[in-house]
């Protein structure tokens, strides 16, 4: 190769770097980047970047809309069921024992008998539990002891429209299948049933009781 030949390559070479320099300056943020396929210099634009996401990455669109909630209402008593010669109005059925399981699952029995027999059982539930300490005075001594705490558990079943002839049926075969350890009560409802359900506030009634 002569030497002129090796000029005119190397002055091609030059101006070649010469203008991949003036592009790489001038070039915006989105085509800083440049390719090089067979020779040929192409600029790579990323299209994509000025188009918008469509919600890409969001999801509070897919979840179910919430629904505001509503302050809980003050507990009110309902009317009570008073019924007429032939039936009973609301009638409570107390199951009392210290054993849990052993008056949960009594109650469980009693409620399905109810359903069975199609009486209409208004409410099942629980009251509050209750403790016991017993206590032992010393043969020589002054003070009292702890011997042991019991603890109540008690359930109550309350059905209404009970017949006046078929009620005996059903306390017969309630206390036939009634173990032992559990104490059975039926007696009718009253507005005092109610508020035994209800935690005491002695503060407030202290209170209502000085403004009256």
């Amino acid at each position: 190769m002569s030497a002129a030949g090796s000029k005119v390559l190397c002055w091609k070479k030059g101006m070649l770097l010469k203008q991949v320099f003036a592009l790489s300056r001038a070039a915006t943020p989105r085509e800083s980047r440049l390719c090089a396929a067979g020779g040929a210099l192409v600029s790579c634009h990323r299209q994509y970047r000025s188009r918008p996401t469509h919600g890409i990455g969001k999801y509070k669109h897919l979840l179910p809309k919430e629904v505001p909630k509503r302050k809980k209402d003050k507990v009110q008593m309902k009317e009570i069921n008073v019924g007429t010669k032939h039936e009973y109005g609301d009638v409570n059925i107390q199951m009392t024992s210290y054993d849990m399981c052993l008056v949960e699952h009594f109650a469980q029995y009693v409620h399905k008998l109810c359903n069975q027999f199609s009486i209409r059982v208004s409410e099942s539930y629980a009251m509050p539990t209750k403790t016991d300490e017993v206590l032992f005075l010393e043969e020589r001594g002054s003070k009292m002891q702890l011997d042991a705490v019991l603890t109540t558990h008690q359930r109550v079943i309350q059905v209404s429209g009970l017949s006046s002839t078929f009620a005996p049926i059903l306390l017969e075969i309630i206390q036939s299948n009634q173990p032992e350890g559990v104490h059975l009560l039926v007696k009718e409802h009253t507005e005092a049933d109610f508020k035994s359900r209800l935690k005491a506030r002695p503060e407030l009634e202290e209170l209502l009781a000085q403004m009256s």
